[in-house]
């Protein structure tokens, strides 16, 4: 299949580069035009790690040409980016063809169905609770892939196209996919963001100073504690929706390759196995610019609308915010379009359900 890939980072690389192992024919796109300049003068994209592959791979010069001949088209590139990307491909994007959001946050999917729907123009949106693989770009031609996700979580927008979604997805990537009850299960099921902020606030002066650390090693048995009561605001959330979501002990243990236990010890564990990656060095981090703005204020919004006040949510957020002299919140540009503190949940579930 030809699969165009929005994004030209590590996890837009490692992808591309599992879907041209596999037979597949991918293309990425560079919003910056930068990300890969060097493919698009013919070197070759190598991945090394859990998986190894050495191949051309096509780079389009804009996203409508990205788009044109796809047949499916994923959008893999940091929250912070999709709105830009959505607003990019929506002129383009035609109702025979498939968008994965790879991962999704924010309600991104709402927003892409919004402006779908102003052209008149309906197709199957799968929607990703984390990314395929974990990856950190080596050069402009090279990525290492750190792991490939056992489960990953998968729902569609509108709800009726699961079948057909998860069918797609399991062509492409294989039978690793779970389907969840809905795009609000997705919302709620990207672990990225709360787990992100256990590590960065409590590691943060690490980040600034520039350090080399190991990520693994240094969620202590305290930043498991606070991941773990991360994890129960939010799933107090989805039950509050009568959803059932992975918890933060099933995303370790599967994304990872790990005996359950503590999140800590889940961690420690992939240290002493050489798999606990290494920590952001510097605070110019997505775990912050990324992951607080279209991870946490989303989920802090749902508390607040359920009833059910995610108050580590909101005070990371404050805190984050406090160290890094930003807005944090204000930075997430989809929900202003979306409106959804203006609806009452079943007025959200519907939308979460059909789209636009």
């Amino acid at each position: 299949m030809r699969i165009s890939i929005l994004g030209a980072g590590s996890i837009a690389f490692g992808m591309a580069a599992y879907l041209a192992k596999e037979g597949h024919d991918p293309m990425l796109w560079s919003p910056s035009g930068e990300g890969a300049k060097a493919l698009a003068a013919g070197e070759a994209l190598e991945a090394t790690g859990s998986f190894e592959h050495k191949s051309q791979v096509r780079v389009a010069k804009n996203c409508a040409e990205a788009i044109d001949t796809a047949d499916v088209v994923i959008i893999a590139m940091p929250g912070y980016g999709h709105r830009a990307a959505f607003d990019a491909a929506a002129p383009s994007l035609k109702s025979h063809q498939h968008v994965i959001i790879s991962s999704h946050c924010s309600f991104g999917a709402l927003y892409l169905s919004k402006r779908l729907a102003e052209r008149g123009v309906q197709l199957p949106i799968s929607v990703w609770g984390t990314t395929l693989l974990t990856a950190r770009q080596q050069s402009e031609t090279s990525v290492k892939i750190n792991t490939v996700r056992q489960k990953v979580d998968i729902a569609t927008l509108p709800q009726s196209a699961i079948d057909q979604g998860l069918a797609l997805c399991t062509k492409l990537f294989g039978d690793r996919f779970v389907a969840r009850d809905g795009l609000l299960a997705i919302a709620l099921s990207n672990l990225n963001p709360q787990n992100h902020l256990g590590i960065a606030l409590l590691n943060l002066t690490r980040m600034e100073k520039g350090e080399a650390w190991g990520q693994g090693e240094h969620v202590t048995p305290a930043v498991g504690s606070v991941i773990e009561s991360l994890d129960a605001e939010r799933l107090a959330i989805a039950e509050t929706f009568g959803l059932s979501v992975r918890t933060v002990f099933e995303h370790f243990s599967l994304s990872f390759h790990v005996p359950m236990g503590s999140v800590s010890e889940m961690n420690q564990q992939m240290h002493s196995e050489g798999r606990g990656g290494m920590g952001p060095s510097t605070i110019d981090s997505r775990y912050i610019f990324e992951d607080v703005p279209f991870g946490l204020v989303p989920t802090a919004l749902l508390g607040r609308m359920t009833g059910k006040p995610a108050v580590l949510h909101e005070a990371g957020t404050t805190l984050l915010a406090a160290a890094t002299g930003r807005d944090l919140s204000a930075e997430n540009d989809l929900l202003p379009e979306l409106a959804l503190s203006d609806m009452t949940l079943d007025q959200l579930k519907r939308l979460c359900a059909d789209g636009f």
